[in-house]
């Protein structure tokens, strides 16, 4: 397609070889900062968020813990009550889910749909009631499950164990039934296996990841259910559904198939063969927010459902409502089974479950042994933790000490008292005992809050200090004189003295020490040793005056003009307004703002400047990209995701998949344009190759942007057709259905791992044309080069007669046998492979994200690319050195917002994490075979790298930000000379020109990296001073630290793919030299 890509592809007079780009030497020093930086945020990160110490002490029948009662053979503390219990938990049973609700004229799908509770608990009061479970964020499954089989409190850490589930190592019911001779049996989430392996006496295991999927666990458990029961070979049954969780992440609460689900658990009992000595416990583990997720600590996500029954009198008093912290279930059970409570627990008992027949002096008296056996079981632990972890404070401790002594003296002072208690007096002790219990859960949750000040102040100086040895040397790095051996290498070497230093204090005893302070203290050595030979060398002696501040030799006009204290000025209003949890719960408003804002501070400082007075073409082609920002960020409100502290707000039903979708209509005309997205990537990334010559080279990548890309959107629009189809068409051909749900991931991911590859392996998009004639016109051949000095000659040549043949080609028109060399593509080389490599990214998060996403990712596309095409023509409108690099730092600083703007579709918000992204991400893994250790990842951060997935693309291309001016080139006259006297010379190098000098295009490369960081940094520093200052703010667990987390795992997957991104420059740049000793060898031939 020469007539469409001659403009574009002109060979051109660069000397490439043999001056090599700096190509390892960048590399390694992006990867030190990134080092320098993760060293820091980990550092930082082990003292905000510490983990409690896990006993591993159990309890068991020997302990000394008195009982007024004599125990029974089989019971282990206390008296058992009853042989036999069944657990089914209902995964996201929402207390309104479970309540009924008769006044109802037009309930919701969730609402009056377990009607069978409701008959128990009010034809029988005091054999069942229901209770409102409460349980302790996280809302996670995981944490759940440790909640109330251990009766521990999970930390804020924990949460990141969801979907890695670690063996519970801590005492539990499951091991305590299993020690003391009682066969547990379990059904269900097979998240249970990791957890308890090989502790169950039968069990069958369901694969829960699979959010799409409603009825496998369930139908698999329904299967096994009843005839189990009837079969009586267990002491414990556990059933855990998965169904109605499952339902509210694909559909949400408020749709018909919810009421389907609920109906199909409203059919599930086993009344009709329950024993007098068994206890039936219906539980859920969380709720659901309004868009059927769960994660965080919101009402909707913490109250969840508890349903109790039992076919003997289990309550004395009709149903009063009650709130029962999930933990409470540990102790209680326990000791209604007759089996010892687990060492860690923190739980109280369910005082009701405890009452016996008769009057009410002798119901008190029998919850007050169950309180006396539950406070001893949490006076161990507390003095055990205290001595291991030594994180509780003394004063605190000896308080509940204190109160424990008093309490535990005046029962035993009561038991042994001649005739029997007062009421008043008895009841008077219970609310001691729950006093008590209530301050040692208290006392327990602030102490595992606690931070670790030294670490927290540390992690914060290194992460500061590397903003600031990135901001040096971004500056030292733009002159020649430059050294890696004295700036890399020697820091390298006293990093490593660092570490070494402090392995050996660590072997001999000195100080103890682990990975992360190994890792902290060579980043902070090496960091002693960049700024010592930085100063000692005077490296930045020639570039002093702008060494201290950018353009420090300027005056403040001066700065204005060139547009650097806007842009300076916006990066520390982004900063600032970090303290302030006001700006991240307003952050989806406030981030288009600053987008804005940036990119209209760029153009009034060209207007400034002067380039925009002259009216030429080239202001007017930016101004209209200018508009499409402008436009694209006020479209950006169709797709606004609210947080829950601002009821007022709506978040947008964009968002929401197309399952959730109940209008047919709507529903294919959202997948109409889902599919339209997919199909202009595919066909935008073929335009723009076919425009700049690429789409001719007969290369692996070409022929997969020819053939890849549509199967691609292929496979992710089918596999949007499959999960956006009703349940009812769903259930009609299950197997097909599942077998598309794993095909479509699984081949999208492996068909974007080849093109990778292909990518990878021949990067060179260039397509070479030979003619058999040579023109005569072009003189003798080129002899092959004998010495260095004759090849930095013959470069030049080849370059010039490929530019002539082409001209006189296109001059004359008629003699087209006679060209001898035609190269397309050439000048965009570098682009194409970043473009292909951005495509493959887009296909894959478009996969991980709901349907309806696609269209917000075409928004941020838009967006990107019209910042790269204001950068070009502002380069080519503006003539100033130090305009153009305060022109770079301005766009650097806007594309930093748009990356932030990511947090618009997904604000750092646990309830919405998207357990469907790691779902898929688990079946790439399996589909490229990757066989390792899964469970060395969490579930926090698969599901915070899914959201942050959108943050790759910016990375990736950053690159573009400096290719992009040179891909755009146009002629230009110098001297004002008009453009009929330029030289003919005088052509459209585009990016070869960077070829010309190959250590300024390395020191480029290495400086954007370094000023993409450092403005990734420093609004990572202001969240981590936000976090340290404002750590006693009441809103620290619900905004600033999430808001940590989000932006430090952000912060870590944009830097891993900055380094790919100039890591696949490098690597078309290696490949492009390659090129040309070929083009050479055949040119001498």
């Amino acid at each position: 397609n020469a007539r469409s890509a001659h403009a574009c592809s002109k060979p051109l007079s660069v000397s490439f070889f043999p001056c090599r780009m700096q190509r390892a030497p960048v590399l390694l020093f992006l990867a030190w900062t990134c080092f320098l930086f993760f060293s820091a945020i980990g550092l930082f990160t082990s003292g905000f968020l510490l983990m409690r110490v896990e006993l591993a002490n159990h309890s068991s029948c020997s302990d000394a813990l008195a009982s007024p009662f004599r125990v029974d053979f089989g019971s282990c503390w206390l008296p058992r009550r009853f042989s036999r219990a069944i657990l089914l938990i209902i995964d996201a049973l929402k207390f309104e889910f479970a309540r009924f609700d008769p006044s109802l004229r037009e309930p919701h799908p969730y609402e009056n749909k377990l009607g069978f509770l409701h008959e128990l608990a009010i034809g029988q009061p005091r054999y069942g009631r229901l209770f409102r479970f409460r349980a302790d964020p996280p809302t996670t499954t995981m944490q759940r499950i440790k909640g109330f089989t251990t009766g521990s409190l999970p930390t804020f850490i924990d949460a990141g164990s969801n979907f890695a589930s670690y063996a519970i190592q801590e005492d539990n019911l499951v091991w305590q039934m299993a020690q003391n001779g009682k066969r547990v049996v379990f059904m269900g989430d097979d998240t249970w296996d990791g957890l308890f392996p090989g502790a169950f006496f039968r069990s069958y295991f369901f694969p829960s990841f699979n959010v799409k999927d409603l009825h496998t666990v369930d139908d698999g458990i329904l299967q096994h259910l009843y005839q189990t029961v009837d079969g009586g070979e267990w002491d414990l049954l556990i059933a855990h559904f998965l169904g109605v969780d499952h339902c509210g992440h694909k559909h949400g609460p408020d749709h018909p198939e919810m009421a389907k689900k609920l109906s199909q658990m409203d059919e599930v009992h086993c009344l009709t063969t329950l024993a007098n000595d068994t206890l039936l416990l219906v539980a859920g583990d969380h709720g659901m927010t309004g868009t059927g997720d769960h994660g965080g600590d919101t009402e909707e996500e913490v109250n969840a459902a508890l349903f109790v029954y039992s076919k003997v009198p289990l309550f004395p008093a009709p149903p009063e409502p009650q709130t029962v912290p999930q933990v409470n279930l540990v102790p209680t059970l326990a000791l209604l089974l007759g089996i010892p409570v687990p060492y860690s627990n923190i739980g109280e008992v369910m005082d009701d479950l405890f009452a016996t027949e008769g009057d009410t002096a002798t119901s008190v008296l029998a919850q007050l042994a169950a309180y006396n056996v539950n406070a001893r079981q949490v006076d161990r632990f507390l003095h055990t933790y205290s001595l291991a972890a030594q994180d509780i404070p003394a004063e605190k401790l000896g308080r509940l000490q204190s109160l424990f002594s008093a309490t535990v003296e005046e029962h035993e002072q009561v038991m042994a008292q001649a005739g029997f208690p007062e009421l008043p007096q008895l009841e008077r002790l219970r609310g001691q005992f729950r006093r008590y219990l209530w301050e040692a859960r208290a006392v327990c949750a602030e102490s595992w809050a606690r931070f670790h000040p030294v670490r927290m102040v540390s992690g914060c100086a290194l992460l500061t200090s590397s903003c600031l040895l990135c901001y040096i040397a971004s500056r030292v790095s733009a002159g020649l004189s430059f050294s890696y051996r004295r700036l890399l290498w020697y820091p390298f070497l006293w990093g490593a003295a660092g570490a070494a230093g402090a392995g050996a204090m660590h072997l001999s005893g000195v100080a103890t020490t682990d990975l992360l302070l190994l890792c902290s203290w060579a980043a902070t050595a090496s960091q002693v040793g960049f700024f010592w030979h930085c100063w000692a060398g005077h490296a930045g002696r020639s570039h002093a005056a702008s060494a201290r501040l950018p353009f420090g030799g300027l005056g403040l006009r001066q700065r204005l003009r060139v547009g650097l204290v806007p842009a300076l000025g916006i990066l520390l209003l982004r900063c600032g307004a970090m303290f302030s949890d006001s700006f991240v719960m307003a952050e989806s408003q406030v981030v288009p703002f600053l987008l804005m804002s940036s990119v209209l501070l760029f153009v009034l400082g060209l207007h400034w400047n002067g380039p925009l007075r002259e009216g030429s073409t080239k202001s007017w082609w930016l101004l209209g990209f200018l508009g499409i920002i402008v436009l694209t960020a006020r479209l950006s409100g169709l797709f606004q995701q609210c947080r829950e502290e601002t009821p007022a707000c709506r978040s947008s039903t964009l968002l929401a998949p197309l399952s959730k979708l109940q209008d047919p209509q709507a529903k294919n005309l959202s997948y109409a344009l889902c599919l339209a997205v997919l199909a202009s990537l595919a066909w935008g990334m073929r335009c723009w190759m076919r425009h700049y010559g690429n789409l001719n080279s007969p290369s692996a990548p070409v022929c997969f942007v020819r053939w890849g890309f549509p199967l691609l959107a292929l496979g992710v629009g089918g596999f949007w057709a499959v999960t956006s189809g009703s349940e009812d068409d769903l259930a009609k051909l299950h197997a097909w259905v599942q077998l598309a749900l794993v095909s479509f991931p699984r081949g999208v991911f492996a068909l974007g791992a080849v093109g990778l590859l292909l990518l990878l392996c021949d990067p060179v998009t260039v397509f070479v044309r030979d003619s058999r004639n040579a023109d005569p016109a072009m003189g003798a051949p080129i002899v092959s080069p004998s010495s260095q000095a004759e090849l930095l000659h013959v470069i030049p040549q080849l370059y010039r007669r490929m530019q002539e043949t082409l001209r006189s080609r296109l001059d004359a028109g008629k003699d087209r046998d006679r060209a001898t060399v035609e190269a397309y593509g050439l000048g965009s080389v570098y682009s194409a492979a970043l473009l292909i490599f951005l495509a493959l990214l887009g296909f894959l998060l478009m996969m991980l994200h709901s349907e309806r996403l696609s269209l917000a990712f075409l928004l941020l596309f838009l967006e990107a690319f019209a910042l790269l095409w204001m950068q070009a023509y502002a380069v080519a409108l503006s003539s100033s050195t130090s305009s153009s690099e305060s022109e770079m730092f301005c766009c650097v600083n806007a594309y930093a917002v748009l990356l932030l703007y990511c947090n618009v579709f997904h604000p750092p918000l646990f309830s919405h994490l998207a357990p469907g992204s790691i779902y898929l991400v688990f079946l790439a893994l399996h589909s490229i075979c990757i066989t390792f250790q899964i469970n060395w990842f969490s579930s926090y951060q698969f599901s915070s790298l899914s959201h942050r997935w959108t943050t790759t693309q910016i990375a990736v291309g950053c690159p573009l930000l400096l290719l992009w001016p040179f891909l755009c080139e146009m002629p230009r006259s110098k001297g004002g000379k008009p453009k009929a006297e330029v030289s003919d010379r005088e052509e459209q190098m585009m990016e070869m020109r960077l070829r010309e000098a190959p250590e300024k295009f390395s020191a480029a490369l290495l400086q954007l990296g370094l000023k993409y960081q450092i403005v990734l940094g420093a609004q990572l520093l202001a969240c981590v001073l936000a976090a340290i200052i404002l750590r006693r703010h009441l809103m620290v667990w619900k905004v600033f630290a999430p808001k940590f987390l989000f932006e430090a795992v952000g912060f870590v997957v944009s830097n891993i793919f900055l380094l790919l991104g100039i890591g696949l420059v490098m690597r078309v740049d290696c490949a492009v030299s390659a090129w040309f000793k070929r083009v050479i060898l055949a040119q001498s031939r």
